[in-house]
């Protein structure tokens, strides 16, 4: 089958003390080729876990990932990684920083120069090339995160609350330029978030998790991030649809958290 295929997918971990956490159990999804999706969910539900098996970073205790029928058993260039902090190197200017993978792949300079060139006009970049990492607002890093994984032609991005520690206005901007990169790259884009409102604008699908064992307890098809693409996305939040499943998913959660609660009360 094309795309990603999570099956059976459980992820248990062992403690110093010779206690286990179930991080995640029985996870099964198939993600099509190019589709956006969001994961959402309280504290402790597994959703970095799940990411973090996904790029093949953990290695699940149960089951098996697989990408357009290649098995998942370690870090790959097809499944490209953005973290909530870029993760970037800062004794180099954003331009070297974008090559940095394809330079690694022995990829001929004039063809990096050509690339990198393309993806810092696609992030609305192409007056920074030279400047160094630390010159950097957080916004501006992070779209040089993205486009530094987007030189390494990945079939599949993954994104670690990347928009998290960006200010109101900044993330907004980001959401914006995450939705316009979907529709220009047709790749395929898994997002972990916090925010009820990123979730359901960068999500055609979005799942949202429950914990102690993390698994998937709702799934929703959603039309915002459609709506969204080259849109204001504050016009897509006044559509009547958004109102509703954010208030139901914000409900959701809330009783997740205060079952969470209750339990460690009368652990």
């Amino acid at each position: 089958m094309s795309g990603l295929v999570i099956d059976d997918v459980s992820m248990t971990f062992e403690l110093p003390n010779g206690g286990k956490v179930e991080a995640l159990k029985n996870i099964n999804l198939n993600i099509k080729e190019g589709e956006l999706m969001s994961v959402l969910g309280p504290s402790g539900c597994g959703k970095s876990t799940l990411l973090n098996i996904l790029a093949g970073f953990l290695a699940p205790t149960g089951g098996k990932m697989s990408l357009s029928g290649e098995a998942i058993t370690s870090p790959s260039p097809k499944r490209g990684m953005v973290f909530q902090h870029g993760a970037l190197f800062e004794w180099m200017n954003v331009s070297k920083n974008i090559g940095f993978g394809p330079k690694m792949k022995g990829t001929p300079q004039a063809e990096i120069d050509n690339k990198v060139a393309e993806l810092l006009e696609i992030v609305g970049l192409q007056d920074f090339g030279e400047k160094m990492i630390y010159e950097m607002s957080g916004g501006m890093q992070q779209r040089v995160a993205l486009a530094r994984c987007l030189a390494n032609e990945p079939d599949v991005i993954l994104m670690d609350e990347p928009l998290g520690a960006l200010d109101a206005l900044t993330r907004e901007k980001m959401q914006s330029l995450v939705l316009d990169i979907w529709k220009k790259t047709g790749k395929t884009i898994i997002l972990i978030t916090h925010s009820v409102e990123e979730a359901l604008l960068l999500g055609e699908r979005l799942l949202v998790m429950a914990p102690r064992p993390g698994r998937i307890h709702k799934e929703y098809n959603l039309p915002f991030a459609e709506l969204g693409v080259g849109q204001d996305l504050r016009e897509v939040k006044r559509h009547p649809e958004f109102g509703t499943r954010r208030d139901e998913i914000l409900s959701m959660i809330w009783d997740m958290e205060e079952e969470i609660m209750g339990r460690t009360e009368n652990a």
